[in-house]
């Protein structure tokens, strides 16, 4: 193999673990917020700023991620927050 094709192998393992990274933050934020939400008795799901997340992170994709990815990533994001923080507030995460 190239050295450029292990080199490339390496980047992408270093950016996977920036996206979990990223990711477990993410999850982090959101649980925080949502018990302040909780205390407050307003709902955990806000469509209103889901629809801006989306807007936001679509005008500020340069690409090469098309709007149908932007979109794809943002429900996959969404989708497994909400999972991921559900599946903790059972007891099983």
């Amino acid at each position: 193999m190239s050295d450029r094709f292990d080199e490339l192998r390496e980047l992408i393992a270093e950016n996977d673990r920036t996206i979990v990274a990223a990711v477990n933050e993410r999850l982090r934020l959101v649980a925080e917020l949502w018990e302040i939400k909780q205390r407050r008795g307003d709902p955990t799901v806000d469509p209103d700023r889901e629809r801006a997340l989306r807007a936001s992170l679509a005008a500020t994709s340069l690409g090469p991620l098309s709007p149908g990815g932007v979109d794809r990533l943002v429900t996959a994001l969404l989708d497994l927050t909400k999972a991921e923080l559900a599946a903790g507030e059972d007891g099983r995460a």
